[in-house]
C-alpha cells in the first residue's frame, strides 16, 4: 500500500477537514443544545417552571428532527447551507447541516444527564432559596458534569460519523475520499486508509473523553 505524495496530502486534508467539521459543529451544537435541554428539564411536568405547552412543543420540534436521517436532512437544509456558507457543499456549509443535526441528539443526551441528578440535591437548594438560575448553574449542571462529559463524547463519535456519510454529498473530509476514490473508484487501498484513520479518531476521541470522566467523577477514589 504504497501511495505517491499527492495521495498522502490529500489525505492529510481530508483529516483536516474532517477535524474541523467535526470540532466545529460540536461547539455549535452544544450551543444550541444546551439551552434547549435546560429548557426541557426545567418545563417538564415537575420541573422548576413547570410549563407543559412549552414543553411539548419542544419535544414534538426535538423528536422530529431527530426522526429524519442525516442524508435526507442535508438535503432539505441545503438552502440553509448556501445562505448561511454560500454554497451548498464542502466542509464548511456540511457545518450547518451537521449542528442541525446534531444539536436535537445534543439537548436529548443532556437533558438524560440532567435528570440523573439526584431531585434531593435540587430540593435542598429550593430551600435555601436559590433562584432557578442558581440552580441550574451551581446544581445542575455541576452535578451532572460527568455524564455531560461522557455524553460529549458519544456525541462526538455520532457527528464523526454524521461527516463520513456526508461525503456522499460532497462534503470534503475523509467520508468524502472514501466515496470519491475508494468507492467510485475502485481504490480500495485508499477506502481501507479512510476507515482506519475514522477508527482512529473515534478512538482518541473515545480515549480523551472518557479519561476526563474519570477524574471528574467524584464516585472515583484514586
Amino acid at each position: 500500500m504504497l501511495f505517491s505524495s499527492q495521495i498522502w496530502y490529500m489525505i492529510g486534508e481530508g483529516v483536516v477537514d474532517t477535524l474541523y467539521m467535526v470540532i466545529f459543529s460540536t461547539i455549535f451544537s452544544y450551543i444550541l443544545g444546551l439551552p434547549i435541554a435546560i429548557a426541557l428539564v426545567i418545563t417538564r411536568k415537575n420541573g422548576l417552571r413547570p410549563m407543559p405547552m412549552l414543553n411539548t412543543v419542544l419535544d414534538v420540534i426535538v423528536n422530529i428532527l431527530r426522526s429524519v436521517p442525516f442524508l435526507i436532512l442535508m438535503i432539505l437544509v441545503t438552502p440553509l447551507m448556501r445562505l448561511i456558507a454560500g454554497k451548498g457543499y464542502g466542509p464548511t456549509a456540511t457545518i450547518v447541516a451537521l449542528v442541525v443535526a446534531a444539536a436535537p441528539y445534543v439537548a436529548r443526551m443532556i437533558e438524560s444527564s440532567l435528570l440523573e441528578v439526584d431531585p434531593g440535591v435540587i430540593e435542598a437548594a429550593l430551600s435555601m432559596g436559590a433562584s432557578t438560575k442558581t440552580i441550574i448553574l451551581k446544581v445542575l449542571l455541576p452535578e451532572a458534569k460527568t455524564s455531560l462529559i461522557v455524553g460529549c463524547t458519544i456525541v462526538i463519535g455520532t457527528i464523526l460519523g454524521y461527516s463520513a456519510m456526508a461525503g456522499a454529498l460532497g462534503a470534503g473530509g475523509l467520508g468524502d475520499i472514501a466515496i470519491r476514490y475508494g468507492y467510485n473508484r475502485y481504490e480500495f487501498d485508499i477506502l481501507i486508509v479512510t476507515v482506519i484513520l475514522l477508527i482512529i479518531l473515534v478512538q482518541i476521541f473515545q480515549v480523551i473523553g472518557m479519561r476526563i470522566s474519570k477524574k471528574t467523577d467524584k464516585r472515583i477514589r484514586e
